[in-house]
């Protein structure tokens, strides 16, 4: 027995030693789970990037073809029209030979499968000649809004007007028209090229896009003149508050944006282009489910072999730490007992409502979540009225009473969960509203004075006999401008001042 060493081991150094050993299993396991998440992380990341890369890629392509597709099939009609107008004109309305006019609007339509028909008119709407064999009655078109305007406008270009119902087929029709002149440069009529909808619904068609995508040529001021998935009732309908057309079409003639269809609320990635030569815009929208769905079906499937991976790395790990429970759960103790006295820290003991810590700490979060969200900020600062007074006249055992009594109604006048009441110190309150404009926090005030005046606490060296209270209100925008809490505090504790001069028992 005398010649045995004793051990030199202690519970302190046992505790020490499992504390250490637990937190390099910990870190360890740790570590191989991070490396397995930071390596799948990124390779999701860069999947995701490349999806949307992809997509742009395939919008910005689709938006390029149909803008050509629509630019040549215009740019036809008013290469054609234009000729002919020159010709009419020439030979003069009044001389103008019909059958062979007839027979070359014939031969030229059907040089152009996007025509519907060609039709000149004279200057009182009647149709004098078409590309049709038979004229229904009355063929006259003076009140159709392309005649109105080549009546009233002297501008000799083209014009490409609104969708409407062809008289002659029925059909959908783009029209494409001119005006024609006298020699003295009166009106002489108008000639008019009419392109179907069909061919443009037709060749949107053939492209392979997912769906919920949309393919769009619309005017320039956004009247929607084809779309697919092709929908009668959406021709006609304008385009003009959308994100695009308000946003970004004035910064730039073609780009893409991620926005939401006015038309139908689909959430798509949107490639548009301005034609220069026409007024015409086109958009090429794949739906953002479209483009997300194969990344997530490989998230979740990578998603699912990694949380197999990790559950296996977990129970291995669990065995090890098995031996350290009591230690771990010491711990965990220790920690929930630090956090529940951290709770205590930001709370006041007497009203049970926050300290002036907390609101400290609560301002910084909420300015920025203000600036953020773009919404606005109030903060209400309140004192009660002579408190001086009443501790030197009940004892400051009966002011606690009443301090405590005051937190109360405004805790219950409170009511929003996001909304703090702290006690500022002393006999002064105040209350965060966030996502509150000075009208709400004005109402608020109003409803927390009069919860203290309905406490009835009698105080014979005030005025009114009672407990009152003052409050100052300062409300501020901290996008629009830097806003600081100190600031605000100061802005507040202002109006509260105020309010005190201007006789207490109110709110400025």
């Amino acid at each position: 027995m005398l010649g045995r060493t004793p051990p030199d081991s202690s519970p302190l150094t046992q505790a020490v030693s499992a504390r250490v050993a637990f937190r390099l299993t910990v870190t360890f396991m740790l570590t191989v789970i991070l490396a397995f998440l930071a390596v799948e992380g990124w390779r999701t990341w860069r999947d995701y990037h490349a999806a949307f890369a992809t997509a742009r890629d395939s919008v910005t392509n689709l938006a390029r073809a149909t803008a050509q597709h629509a630019e040549d099939a215009i740019r036809q009609v008013d290469v054609l029209t234009a000729a002919l107008a020159e010709r009419v004109e020439g030979d003069g309305l009044q001389g103008i030979n019909v059958a062979r006019i007839h027979n070359l609007l014939v031969q030229q339509a059907k040089l152009m499968p996007q025509l519907h028909g060609l039709f000149i008119y004279g200057p009182d709407g009647q149709w004098i000649v078409t590309d049709k064999d038979v004229v229904p009655e009355p063929a006259n078109n003076a009140d159709r809004d392309y005649f109105h305007y080549h009546r009233t406008h002297e501008d000799p270009s083209v014009r490409i007007g609104a969708v409407v119902k062809s008289r002659s087929t029925d059909e959908l029709i783009i029209p494409i028209s001119r005006r024609l002149n006298n020699p003295d440069g009166s009106f002489a009529g108008v000639l008019l090229g009419t392109i179907k909808v069909s061919y443009f619904v037709d060749y949107y068609g053939d492209f392979k896009i997912d769906d919920k995508g949309a393919l769009v040529l619309a005017l320039r001021n956004g009247t929607i003149l084809v779309r697919r998935p092709f929908i009668a009732s959406v021709v006609g309908q304008s385009l003009a508050d959308s994100a695009i057309f308000q946003h970004y079409l004035p910064v730039s003639n073609e780009g893409i944006a991620e926005v939401k269809a006015v038309v139908d609320d689909t959430e798509r990635l949107y490639a548009y282009r301005a034609l220069t030569a026409y007024p015409l815009v086109v958009e090429a929208g794949l739906s953002r489910e479209s483009i997300i769905a194969p990344w997530r079906w490989d998230l979740f499937k990578t998603g699912f072999v990694l949380l197999f991976l990790i559950g296996a790395f977990t129970v291995f790990g669990l065995i090890v730490l098995n031996q350290l429970r009591l230690r771990m759960l010491m711990e965990r103790e220790l920690r929930l007992a630090h956090r529940s006295m951290r709770d205590m820290a930001l709370t006041d003991s007497l009203t049970g409502l926050g300290n002036r810590r907390r609101l400290d700490s609560a301002l910084v979060d909420e300015i920025r979540l203000a600036a953020r969200q773009q919404w606005p900020l109030s903060l209400i600062m309140l004192d009660v009225d002579y408190f001086k007074r009443y501790n030197d006249t009940y004892g400051h055992a009966a002011g606690d009473d009443c301090l405590s009594a005051v937190g109360a109604a405004i805790g219950q006048a409170v009511k929003r969960p996001g909304d703090l009441a702290v006690r500022y110190g002393g006999e002064e309150f105040a209350v965060l509203l966030p996502n509150t404009d000075s009208h709400g926090a004005a109402l608020l005030a109003r409803d927390i004075l009069e919860a203290i005046r309905s406490l009835g606490i009698e105080h014979s060296a005030h005025p009114l006999g009672h407990i009152t209270a003052s409050a100052g209100i300062a409300t501020c925008q901290p996008g629009e401008h830097a806003v600081t809490p100190a600031g605000l505090i100061t802005s507040a504790d202002k109006k509260l001042y105020m309010a005190k001069q201007h006789g207490r028992d109110r709110f400025i």
